[in-house]
């Protein structure tokens, strides 16, 4: 997959950390953001929506924020080097927050929260997008889906990791089930006049998770991301899948609090493990365990690093036109 980018000239960093978030979230069991998305990635860097050669720029605001300039880059990778400055000064302050303005779609959340966390640090990562999300009680959307991500570090096991859009599931979720004719689960997505709608096709706006609540953490989010960098809001951003040589100006914001600035970061980390185990502990109803934040995924990583990922037929097709030995990295399955 590197070199795939690397022969449409993309830089060595930002290619690796897009591939690296990629396998990284479908290992984790989250296809609408994981390899699904490697060709849309491709077809972004062939436009020009991409700067293949991104110079970034780090401006300090105080101690403890910033504001990078991504200058169009992959947002995997932006995101990736403002929650490392976000570390490292967190590490000096106790507490580090960047926002990144002139960005792209930048995968999961997950990503960067995991990264901050997996080094001891309690970690948030946001970001806007365009407008998909139906506005509570409006016909029509206003915010995208605008993630929310948490981590915190445990023993003996990968951070806790709340990963989730403020809209009850992501645009690309929607596109799997489309790709399939599959219908959609009731509750999830409206048509264009802001009615329900079970049929993939018909659907041009997203359920905010929670209605009203949903509405306003997506709102929060708009105001973590653009609002504090004059950056476009998500009603005004181009749209990840039309005009794909459009550059989107997409904002994100990250966030890394030094826990031992606090208290002793095992005391910390025992505590939060004793927490979920009495949590997983408890009695469940049905056949599914009673989990944490992050469990799912990490459930699906101990299958998939072992198994392979699994994709549609469709997508199958599309990584093996751009890459043909892809088979030898990926299993395919039919039960997207």
């Amino acid at each position: 997959m590197l070199g795939q980018l690397e022969a449409r000239g993309v830089s060595e960093v930002a290619a690796a950390h897009m591939v690296a978030s990629l396998i990284e979230t479908s290992l984790r069991g989250i296809d609408s953001h994981g390899i699904n998305l490697f060709s849309h990635y491709c077809a972004a860097a062939q436009s020009g929506r991409i700067n293949l050669d991104p110079k970034l720029k780090i401006t300090a605001t105080s101690q403890s924020l910033a504001i990078l300039d991504a200058d169009w880059t992959y947002g995997h990778h932006a995101g990736a080097f403002a929650m490392d400055y976000a570390q490292k000064v967190a590490a000096e302050t106790g507490i580090g927050l960047v926002n990144v303005v002139n960005s792209s779609h930048f995968g999961s959340a997950a990503y960067f929260a995991l990264r901050a966390a997996r080094s001891d640090f309690l970690a948030f990562a946001f970001t806007n997008a365009d407008s998909l999300v139906k506005a509570h009680n409006a016909a029509e959307s206003f915010f995208g889906t605008n993630p929310i991500c948490f981590a915190a570090p445990m023993n003996n096991e990968d951070p806790l990791c709340l990963d989730m859009a403020t809209s009850a599931v992501s645009w690309n979720k929607i596109k799997n089930y489309r790709r399939e004719s599959r219908p959609l689960d009731p509750g999830w997505a409206f048509d264009k006049d802001g009615l329900p709608v079970t049929d993939p096709h018909a659907a041009v706006s997203l359920a905010p998770s929670g209605s009203y609540k949903g509405f306003g953490l997506g709102l929060m989010v708009e105001v973590l991301c653009s609002m504090l960098t004059g950056a476009p809001i998500g009603r005004d951003l181009a749209p990840m899948y039309e005009n794909i040589a459009q550059r989107r100006n997409i904002s994100h914001s990250f966030i890394a609090l030094d826990i031992s600035r606090i208290r002793g970061v095992g005391h910390f980390k025992s505590q939060l493990t004793e927490m979920a185990v009495r949590i997983r502990m408890m009695r469940k109803l049905g056949v599914e365990n009673v989990m944490v934040p992050g469990d799912p995924e990490k459930k699906a990583f101990y299958h998939r690093v072992s198994s392979g990922i699994p994709v549609s037929e469709a997508v199958h097709e599309n990584l093996r036109v751009l890459h043909p030995t892809i088979d030898s990295v990926i299993n395919l399955s039919l039960e997207l």
